[in-house]
């Protein structure tokens, strides 16, 4: 069995504090780190993941086109970018939009918001994906009024915030 991934645990202020287990860092709420990426294709329309079944945290949700936890010593972009890649199979230049700080309301995360634009071709992996479509803002917009919870509380953090500040 490979060896648990270690995450680095942080402070208010997002300085590194120590290094602990991912399953730790969960079951104690520690504050932690991850990346998102919003993967806008040229009719303006964001990509979204559906998580597969096997996801230890909100499974069967709809989240970020890519996303994941910073792993010990990584930056944001170096966290954005491999997941992007390993996720959805893409490498594109990443725009930095905003820091959020972690707390109860998306998972005890601090964490930055890249965007980029690709029509693909996407490479998505099974393991984390069952599958991933492009949506308009007007159907994401529908969807979190019918039943937000459909949706990971991160990505709902996010998409609300970007709304606000970058979809006029």
């Amino acid at each position: 069995m490979p060896s648990e991934e270690l995450f680095d645990v942080v402070d208010e202020q997002d300085h590194v504090l120590e290094q602990l287990p991912r399953s730790v860092v969960h079951a104690r709420k520690l504050l932690h780190r991850a990346a998102n990426v919003f993967v806008f294709d040229s009719q303006g329309k964001l990509l979204l993941q559906f998580r597969s079944a096997t996801k230890d945290e909100y499974p069967h949700c709809y989240t970020s086109s890519a996303s994941g936890h910073l792993s010990a010593g990584e930056d944001y972009l170096e966290s954005a970018q491999r997941e992007m890649l390993e996720e959805i199979g893409i490498d594109t230049q990443l725009e930095w939009l905003e820091k959020f700080p972690g707390t109860c309301n998306n998972a005890y995360e601090h964490t930055v918001l890249f965007r980029t634009y690709s029509d693909g071709p996407f490479i998505f992996d099974p393991v984390e994906i069952e599958r991933a479509e492009f949506l308009g803002f007007s159907q994401i917009d529908q969807m979190l009024s019918e039943d937000e919870s459909q949706f990971t509380p991160p990505f709902r953090q996010l998409y609300r915030w970007y709304r606000e500040n970058c979809s006029h």
